[in-house]
């Protein structure tokens, strides 16, 4: 492996690790209502896909179907989530936000915003943050096509 690649598998590596610590520090750092992590993820994932399947829910978060029927189950009894068949095929559910799991969505969402802006301003130096923000705008170029 050239010098480069080896480089760049080194960062792949410990960014993926970084950015998986970071996603948990922020839902636990915001955590309310006595949700699980596991339980505000679901929601977080269902913002992005709504409506969606227990199943396509699972694959997106990668975990066992079983583990997000019972999550989303939860989350239904919460009164957070409700389902209804699929209209295109009758073997399927979809899952909805209720009016109550849409505004502790959207209020868990301004919070981590709000936790990962106040982290960042009171861990870096401006010049760490000017480096991070240098950083991110590279990585931006990583994800556009």
């Amino acid at each position: 492996m050239t010098s480069k690649k080896a480089e760049a598998a080194a960062a792949a590596q410990t960014l993926r690790v970084l950015v998986g610590r970071l996603r948990r520090q922020m839902m636990d750092a915001t955590a309310v209502g006595g949700l699980t992590s596991a339980q505000a993820s679901a929601l977080a994932r269902l913002a992005k896909l709504e409506p969606a399947t227990a199943s396509v829910l699972a694959g997106a978060e990668r975990v066992r179907p079983q583990s997000m029927a019972a999550t989303v189950a939860a989350l239904e009894k919460l009164g957070l989530v409700r389902r209804e068949d699929d209209p295109e095929d009758g073997r399927r559910q979809l899952i909805y936000f209720t009016p109550e799991g849409r505004a502790y969505g959207q209020g868990a969402r301004a919070s981590r915003h709000e936790w990962l802006a106040r982290t960042l301003a009171e861990r870096l130096s401006d010049d760490e943050l000017a480096v991070v923000t240098e950083a991110l705008a590279l990585l931006g170029r990583v994800v556009e096509p």
